[in-house]
């Protein structure tokens, strides 16, 4: 039974100061402005409503798709961004928006995954399905220097289908993992020239992960294997944006890692017939995993000197070299363990994003972005539960304005290399053999995103 997480480590030495800051601005706002507790209100009853949307996944190990204009520009918005999004790419940056401000947002995400077999030559494809991560924000400007907000969205999400009779079948038939994060922030303008904002992340986590068990060495059919669990976790994040010129900016945002124990329960749908001694190695029960999600790191500089032409140029790193195993443990021994462990031995990754934005009139702009990213997995661990790759991502997009509402629409075509899998796996629940599934994996991802802003 593998898990299908994407998982990573963090640390920093000035999180107290963070939280010191935070406190000094929460004090502040509670002293000049007695309207707080309606604006409070008002924030927790969108954050309800919200709670009514469905579950959303994103593709891949990572979501990137909070805000059709940040997706149109190749997610290039960590130091300029005139929507309440900005939360997620950069919480500094909603010092520059007025008012009181909603965004909500979603993502069709049409992914096509197939697999060519060196074995046999037969190409297996992934089942077709749309996913939909989405996204609420809400920011409020309490006077020139004190921002608040709060957003809702999908910071990691997993669906893969590869059904129950492919070649891979005993590594992976069925995995998807739901992440949701509520993050409120507050941001403050410290000097004309340089913001600072800090929040927290709560996390919730949903996981179902299916494969099929080989039983063939005991003169058996095939036996299926699954896992369901959920789990929370608290984060932290925090963002600047320094104006040194009037046409330059420079933004830096941080997550940090998230550590998530994972409860769940492990069943096995053994064919009819299995004897005692066979089916007594495969009792359901209850385990656990802990995941640390992956910390996360943005930079980008902006330039507006060419209006009406604006570009941005970002990096960003996530880092996955800490996820160097999986260790599922059980409260009843699976196949005479009480643990099984997976190495993965994952490596840190870059992102470099380009975007571009044209303002044709007061009323509409067009959008363009690419961005390449590498991947953290290691040709000795690559496996189909993720098959991830070097990526390369083209946007194409438009915003447009009419009196109070904002209307983003983009479009984009996320391309991974291919990928050669040449390494060979057992399950690590039962140490049964497994088909490696050894071939030639293609991937790639069409989007449509759209998000209405409104500011009241």
């Amino acid at each position: 039974m593998t898990l299908y997480t994407y998982i990573v480590n963090f640390e920093i030495k000035n999180f107290k100061l963070t939280f010191i800051i935070m406190h000094l601005i929460f004090k502040e706002v509670a002293v000049r402005q007695k309207g707080l507790n309606k604006s409070i209100s008002f924030l927790g009853a969108l954050f309800f409503i919200l709670c009514t949307i469905s579950d959303a996944l994103g593709s891949g190990f990572a979501v990137y798709t909070q805000g059709a204009s940040s997706l149109g520009q190749g997610a290039s918005t960590i130091a300029h961004l005139d929507n309440p999004s900005a939360i997620f790419f950069n919480p500094a940056l909603i010092n520059k928006l007025e008012g009181t401000q909603v965004e909500l947002g979603t993502t069709l995400l049409f992914p096509s995954r197939k697999f060519k077999s060196d074995a046999t030559g037969n190409t297996f494809k992934a089942e077709r399905e749309v996913l939909y991560p989405s996204t609420l924000f809400i920011t409020h400007k309490f006077n020139d220097k004190i921002s608040a907000g709060l957003g809702i969205f999908n910071p990691f999400g997993l669906s893969n289908k590869w059904g129950n009779d492919w070649e891979g079948r005993y590594i992976t038939t069925n995995a998807k993992m739901t992440t949701y994060n509520i993050n409120p922030v507050v941001s403050y303008q410290i000097t004309p020239h340089f913001a600072f904002a800090a929040g927290l992340d709560f996390l919730l986590v949903d996981a179902t992960l299916e494969n099929r068990l080989n039983l063939s060495p005991f003169g058996l059919p095939d036996a299926g294997q699954k896992f369901k669990g959920d789990a929370t976790g608290v984060g932290y994040n925090f963002g600047i944006l320094i104006d040194p010129h009037k046409d330059i900016s420079i933004g830096a945002s941080y997550r940090s890692k998230i550590k998530v124990t994972i409860d769940g329960d492990a069943s096995f749908g053994l064919p009819a017939g299995t004897p005692p001694p066979i089916s007594g190695l495969f009792p359901n029960t209850t385990g656990n995993t802990d995941i640390t999600l992956p910390r996360q790191v943005h930079v980008g500089v902006y330039y507006k000197g060419f209006n009406p032409l604006t570009v941005e140029v970002g990096l960003r790193w996530e880092g996955w070299s800490s996820y160097d195993q999986l260790k599922i443990n059980f409260d009843q021994p699976i196949a005479g363990s009480f643990a099984s462990v997976t190495p993965k031995d994952w490596k840190d990754t870059y992102s470099v994003m380009f975007g571009a934005r044209y303002q044709l009139n007061d009323a509409s702009a067009l959008l363009a972005g690419y961005l390449y990213g590498g991947n953290p997995i290691p040709d000795k661990t690559f496996e189909p539960s993720i098959p991830d790759a070097n990526t390369h991502l083209f946007c194409i997009g438009t915003d447009m304005k009419y009196k109070k509402l904002k209307i983003d629409l983009t479009y984009g075509y996320q391309k991974l290399q291919s990928r050669e899998k040449n390494n060979s796996i057992t399950d690590p629940v039962s140490g049964l053999p497994v088909f490696s599934a050894n071939g030639v994996y293609k991937s790639n991802i069409h989007m449509f995103g759209m998000s209405l802003t409104y500011k009241f």
